[in-house]
């Protein structure tokens, strides 16, 4: 791996007239592959989204109870609550509701 003299980005090998070349993305410096070999190994990992909210059953932490909801799927007026930050800082938070007669789980909007 090699780095751009001028402001210090990656380096990466691009086809520039009919030659590979190494090329900066950020001011356009290119440096010619003149008798070097050249191996470009890609690699991919497993990544897991970080926007994503996972509901996952705890014993250990029990989840508060209200009775001034009413699921959706059953008209049981019990159910437990949590609170996610789904959407950008500046909007409210996302409740979401999981009935204890059904288990049905959905959310609320503020």
């Amino acid at each position: 791996m090699e780095f751009c003299p001028k402001c210090g980005k990656t380096l990466t090998p691009s086809r520039v007239g009919g030659k590979t070349m190494l090329v900066c993305k950020k001011c356009g410096y290119q440096k010619p592959l003149e008798g070097e070999k050249l191996v470009i190994k890609l690699e991919k990992e497993n990544v897991v989204s970080k926007n994503v909210a996972a509901i996952v059953e705890a014993e250990e932490a029990p989840l508060p109870t209200t009775s001034d909801v009413v699921c959706p799927q059953c008209g049981h007026n019990e159910a437990k609550w949590w609170t996610v930050q789904t959407r950008s800082a500046d909007e409210p938070m996302t409740q979401f509701f999981r009935c204890v007669k059904c288990g049905h789980t959905w959310r609320e909007y503020a």
